[in-house]
């Protein structure tokens, strides 16, 4: 089947709005996804005829609801190619997962000199709980340097990583500068001193076939919001033998088998880590986002992208004075990009009023920013329903700016 991208639009209602009367040209994926009818209709379907809370009634929709949400449980599995359902841990997204990864598995892992290795490059949510973390063990945290390409120093990792380190925490896709890592090989080059690692997905999951066991990672993260699904709802992949010896991260119902005042027992994974009620609409929305994904198949979205992304990067460096930041031969669905003596805000509000959505400033990546020593970005990031005309909106807007600003 053909890649029919005016097929594929027609499925997001968020793509035929005007903004200050011109059409709206939507480059801010990486920050969220827009979201097809097929999801939008899956949440109202189970808000209209579903409704209901899950485990705990014996009911025909309290059952129903429950085969739906372990169903999509089960479907997510097979989507990353996890052993186990049970592997699967429904959370929040992706913050709340590296946050659970911390508490629960870093505070009995890490102690007073360990190390934490991190990257240059992480997103915030990827930074501050291990740095925290380090702070309340009394523990080290260290960070593995990038280059100017955008890549990290392999070389410098493996001479990093040593008998006191406990944990890597990488991102497998880069939310500023769109580097791929090679995550598979940082993996086995930790594993062969028996050091986990915790992979941030959060960027890599619209764009890239995912396989964790193949990766061979101990944890792996992602949102439901930035694949297609909607907000509020994302994953833990965690290997079965850390989740079973990992204590609870919340306490609650649900997470439970017995409580008395004497003590409490906890459930069975993936359960003892989703205490109260969960957020069942997300669950199954987010269910058919990867649905929606399977169907036109990730291989032809990855090949539409990188001809987009290839497409992106000649025309915009065809501005004078742009440079973009991130320039690795490993490279997926984001550019960022600054002008020559315009600062990233003043550039991001006119191109707003030309009817383009960009995002502007550290994405939440001050590192990043500190390794560049630029204050920030303006970020375009493209998704599956992006097209070249839309590339062009954003040079033609970029010329616009330097006309005025420069």
């Amino acid at each position: 089947m053909s890649y029919d991208i005016h097929h594929i639009r027609y499925d997001f209602p968020m793509l035929d709005m005007t903004v200050y009367d011109k059409p709206l040209v939507y480059l801010d994926n990486a920050a969220t996804t827009q979201k097809p009818k097929q999801v939008i209709d899956r949440i109202s379907t189970y808000y209209k005829y579903e409704n209901c809370n899950i485990h705990r009634g014996v009911h025909f929709l309290s059952q129903h609801a429950t085969e739906a949400f372990e169903n999509a449980r089960k479907n997510i599995q097979q989507h990353i190619n996890a052993a186990n359902s049970h592997e699967i841990v429904f959370t929040k997204g992706t913050t709340e997962s590296i946050n659970l990864v911390a508490s629960s598995l870093g505070r009995n892992i890490v102690n007073a000199g360990d190390e934490i290795l991190v990257t240059e490059m992480e997103h915030h949510s990827n930074y501050v709980p291990w740095q925290m973390l380090a702070k309340e063990k009394n523990a080290i945290f260290k960070v593995i340097p990038i280059n100017d390409e955008g890549d990290i120093e392999l070389s410098v990792y493996k001479e990093m990583l040593n008998e006191k380190t406990r944990l890597v925490a990488v991102t497998h896709v880069s939310n500023v500068l769109g580097t791929v890592n090679p995550v598979k090989h940082m993996i086995d080059l930790a594993h062969q001193l028996d050091i986990p690692v915790v992979v941030d997905g959060a960027q890599a999951m619209a764009h890239l076939y995912v396989d964790v066991q193949d990766l061979d990672c101990d944890f792996y993260c992602f949102s439901g919001h930035k694949v297609y699904g909607p907000m509020g709802i994302g994953v833990l992949y965690g290997k079965e033998k850390w989740l079973e010896a990992m204590p609870p991260y919340q306490g609650g119902g649900e997470m439970v088998n017995e409580v008395t005042p004497e003590h409490t027992t906890y459930n069975e994974i993936p359960y003892k880590f989703e205490a109260g009620t969960p957020n069942i609409a997300g669950v199954l929305g987010m269910d058919a986002a990867f649905k929606y994904i399977n169907d036109l198949e990730i291989k032809k979205i990855a090949e539409h992208e990188h001809i987009l992304l290839d497409y992106a990067t000649v025309e915009l460096l065809n501005v004078e004075g742009l440079k973009i930041y991130g320039n690795s031969p490993h490279k997926t669905s984001v550019i960022s990009f600054n002008i020559e003596n315009i600062h990233p805000y003043d550039a991001g509000m006119i191109i707003d009023k030309l009817g383009v959505a960009v995002r502007t400033g550290h994405h939440c990546a001050q590192p990043v920013m500190n390794r560049y020593e630029i204050p920030g970005t303006i970020r375009a990031s493209f998704a599956l329903y992006n097209t070249k005309e839309e590339v062009d909106r954003l040079v033609e807007a970029l010329l616009q700016v330097k006309k005025m600003l420069d």
